[in-house]
Parts: C-alpha cells; structure tokens; sequence
C-alpha cells in the first residue's frame, strides 16, 4: 500500500510532490469532463464504450492520487533520470494494480497514467535541481533514452515468434505496423505536446474551459498516431479521424456554428463505429497537466 508522505523529503518538498501531482489529477478530471469529446467517455456520455462511463473514470482518476505522489517523489532526489525512470516503472504497476482494483479490470488511465508518472518524476526531477519548466522536455529524454529499442526494437523476432495472446497492445502493433506507440513519443520527449498541443492550448485561453478542451482535443487529433485506434481498426481509419479533425479545425472548431455542428456529428458516427481516439485523450490529459506545472514552476 502507498503511503502518501514519504519521510526523505521535508515537508516543503513533500507539499511540492503532492502539489504536483494534484495537477495529474485535476488534468485526468478535464480530460474526462469535456464534451463533446467524439468516442470518448464524458460527462454526458460512454461514447464509444459499453464497459465504462464517467464515473468509473472518477474512480480511476482519485485511486491514482497516492501512485503520481510518488512518482513525483522518486523523481525528487540525486538519482540519475534512467535510475528515476526505473523506480516509477515499479511504482506504475502497483498503480495500475489498484486502478484496475477500483474499475473492475476496465483500464481507464494506463496510457495516461503511464504519461503523467514520468511528466510528474521530471517535474520532481526539475524542482529538485532547480531548474525551471524549459528544462522538462530534457529530462523526459534523458528518462526514457533507449526505451524503444529496449522494449520493442531489440525484441521485434521475439514478437514474431510469440503468441499474440500474451503480446501487449503496444508490441502487437509494433510487430504488425512498426509503431513505437506512447513509448516512441515519450523516449522523443512528448513532442505532440511539447511542440504543439502546449502552445495551441494556451492560445486558446479566452475560450471557456469545457470548449478550450473540445479544441485541443480535435487539434491533437489532426496529427496523433493513436495506437487505439489503430489496434481496434485500421490505418486507414486512423488517417480519416486525421483528415475529419483537420477539417472541423478549419472550419473554426468550436468558435463557429458550422465546427460545433461537425463536432456533435462526428461523435455519434465515432459512438456509433465504435472508435474511440484515446491516444489523442491521453496527450490532451498531458497538455492540460504541463500548462498547470508550467503556471506553477514558473510562478514560485
């Protein structure tokens, strides 16, 4: 069981990780809030799922607190990045243990959580050796170097020669499409967000939160290699989801009549079909959790 203090830390540092990692909650909490939000569990809808709704997202969301506290703690020390990135490996699967616990074998967060744990032990990281928020997208790289080649480059014939029952969904579609999935973006450093999704959510801050949300999440959409789409479809559904976000985007997203009318319809075709872009949920999460981290690293 996960205490919530760790006594390594003083209590300034302690306020710091749980702080921290209240902004991984809270920015779990938008992701899920936001509607219309097309495939996607909201507020106002399972989209896409029979197995879940927003309530077992709030379950999975609250049971994540004590695991993120403590990735921002392993992160808040002298290790080196590899040694922190080691130690939050083992903190995610007791975590991922107790969401599942929670939601009855439904994974709601394993991407996310698997994001925000490294985001929250690099914030931790970054605080601890005083750096500021430019310095965060390094040290993610410097966490994750080799993490591609160690977990599915390097391990391509083993996955040829398994049973696909016991492969992962992330080395499934390495094997099949040679997509690195979360791991290739997170050893890059998060570039969707860093380089993008970031910048584009902070511009659109004159909006409401609820519509901010809906538009980075079209906007991600546009350029995500969403690894759920691709495991339960296909490529080529991936690249129409691309091609209809870029479109709805065009056309004003939700600043226009016409972009909220293509949002509202785009979600009963992606419910009715079945898809669901969760990879592109998952980096929104992200974005909402750097832009929080960023306000508060910056500001103390």
């Amino acid at each position: 069981m996960f205490m919530v203090a760790n006594t390594r830390l003083n209590t300034s540092a302690n306020d710091q990780c749980i702080k921290i990692a209240s902004f991984a909650v809270q920015a779990m909490l938008y992701e899920a809030s936001c509607h219309p939000s097309p495939g996607l569990v909201s507020r106002a809808s399972s989209g896409a799922h029979q197995d879940m709704d927003y309530f077992t997202f709030l379950d999975s969301a609250t049971t994540l607190i004590s695991p993120l506290i403590h990735c921002t703690e392993a992160g808040f020390t002298s290790s080196t990045p590899q040694e922190i990135f080691t130690q939050i490996r083992q903190i995610g699967q007791l975590g991922e243990q107790q969401m599942f616990r929670k939601t009855l074998g439904v994974n709601t967060h394993k991407g996310m959580f698997f994001l925000l744990g490294v985001c929250c032990a690099a914030a931790g990281k970054a605080l601890h050796s005083g750096a500021r928020f430019s310095a965060l997208q390094s040290i993610i790289k410097d966490m994750t170097s080799g993490l591609v080649e160690r977990e599915l480059s390097s391990r391509y014939h083993e996955f040829k020669n398994a049973d696909e029952l016991f492969l992962t969904h992330g080395e499934r579609l390495f094997l099949h499409h040679k997509v690195e999935g979360i791991r290739g973006e997170v050893q890059r450093g998060l570039p969707t967000v860093f380089d993008f999704s970031l910048g584009f959510y902070k511009r659109n801050q004159d909006l409401g939160k609820n519509q901010r949300l809906v538009q980075t999440l079209l906007a991600i959409m546009q350029y995500c290699e969403d690894s759920t789409i691709l495991y339960r479809h296909s490529i080529d559904t991936l690249k129409e989801i691309q091609e209809k976000a870029k479109q709805i985007i065009s056309i004003g997203g939700v600043k226009t009549s016409q972009g909220i009318k293509a949002i509202h319809e785009m979600d009963k075709d992606f419910s009715r079909r079945k898809i669901s872009p969760g990879g592109s949920a998952d980096l929104l999460g992200v974005t909402v959790f750097l832009d929080l981290l960023d306000d508060y690293m910056e500001r103390d």
